[in-house]
């Protein structure tokens, strides 16, 4: 039995679970709504306050999707009352963010121009500092990919360190020429 697939995932107070026929299923809680589509082989139910998923067999298929599925809709679950959230950080001579609205950040990178990004529904930014930035959001997938474009805007490099990093990613650093 896969490890993570048969934990039940517990439903807070305040959150609704509705599960299609069709194996849709949609979580309805503080902070929005989110669906997902499960695999037909994969049965989702719903006892009390916990959901269950369950596969037909152990045949490799049906074990990768079991604990997919689980953990997609645990995510769900966790983005519709707490949500989530990834914190960047720039280092570098000018490097600098701000946001305008609730859905626009503009970066200031060393390049000619400011980069822009809008952010996707459900999505925002903040800047508590110049130089971190915090992308939060319901869906986990859609802010670590955000977190992801931000970041490839000025990857960090390994000689001084300059460029946009995840908060806890250590970058390792190298000598350089005079080094030898």
């Amino acid at each position: 039995m896969s490890r993570i697939g048969k934990l039940p995932i517990n439903v807070p107070a305040g959150v609704t679970v509705t599960i299609d026929k069709e194996n849709l299923v949609t979580v309805k809680g503080p902070k929005g709504t989110l669906n997902q589509k499960v695999h037909a082989d994969i049965t989702v139910r719903q006892e009390g306050d916990q959901i269950l998923v369950t596969r037909p067999s152990d045949s490799k298929p049906h074990r990768s999707l079991h604990g997919l599925y689980r953990s997609l809709i645990n995510n769900m679950v966790t983005g519709v009352t707490a949500g989530f959230s990834k914190a960047l950080v720039m280092e570098g001579v000018g490097y600098r963010a701000t946001v305008q609205g609730p859905d626009k950040l503009t970066l200031a990178v060393g390049y000619s121009h400011p980069v822009v990004f809008d952010a996707p529904e459900g999505c925002s930014f903040e800047t508590p500092t110049p130089t971190r930035i915090v992308v939060r959001g319901i869906e986990k997938q859609v802010v670590g990919a955000i977190a992801a474009d931000i970041r490839k805007v000025r990857k960090p490099e390994p000689y001084l360190g300059k460029g946009i990093r995840y908060e806890n990613e250590q970058i390792r650093r190298k000598e350089g020429k005079a080094g030898k």
